[in-house]
């Protein structure tokens, strides 16, 4: 019974100690995100991506697709924003597991296999620029779509720091009915590359 007790009460403290990690990057992250409209942003252009795209009038279709142009201008340079914000912060405070699950202090025992956010972000900032001013020339639905990809694997890259993997890819389901291969997908080439590298995934986002 006390060998029990022992594991049970070693459980319970790794389990408050990875929540207490999990409480200070979400605290660490939200202290900057608090600054931007980043989120609200996405769902108007995704809202309105859809509206465009189920407009008949070709007038009022291209009038919805300019003032999402708009919108597009704005997120993009509040990304980049967010970027230059974080520069400079801590790195010990930048950095979470890439293993799939969380596990209590992962990143000292395995620092190999960590990530920094601040260097993930800039893959995103970059990707998301280059799809706003259309390096691609892809079409405006094409466009718009790989533009969702890109904002919803940032997203992704936030719920995987302040969470997990494992947490983050049920959150993009449960939200988007989006899986995360199906993001690796649809980003860019550039992007699926820089993501790779840093967070060690494969080509099916293993």
């Amino acid at each position: 019974m006390s060998v029990f007790i022992f594991f049970a009460f070693l459980g319970f403290g790794l389990q408050m100690r990875n929540a207490l990690e999990q409480r200070k990057r979400i605290r660490f992250l939200a202290h900057f995100l608090k600054n931007y409209r980043i989120e609200s942003l996405m769902q108007t252009l995704t809202d309105g991506y859809l509206r465009a795209m189920g407009e008949a009038d070709a007038e009022r279709r291209q009038g919805i697709w300019n003032m999402l142009a708009q919108t597009e201008q704005v997120l993009g340079e509040q990304v980049q924003r967010l970027v230059t914000d974080m520069a400079p912060a801590n790195p010990a405070n930048c950095r979470a597991s890439t293993l799939p699950v969380g596990l209590p202090m992962a990143v000292h025992w395995l620092p190999a296999a960590t990530f920094d956010v601040r260097e993930v972000l800039k893959v995103h900032a970059q990707g998301i620029g280059e799809v706003i001013a259309n390096v691609p020339g892809l079409s405006q639905r094409d466009r718009a779509f790989q533009l969702c990809a890109e904002l919803l694997l940032m997203q992704h890259s936030c719920h995987w720091f302040c969470k997990s993997k494992m947490v983050a890819s049920a959150r993009m389901v449960a939200r988007h009915q989006t899986r995360y291969a199906q993001l690796l997908a649809s980003v860019s080439p550039q992007t699926r590359q820089g993501y790779g590298r840093l967070m060690g995934t494969g080509p099916g986002g293993d």
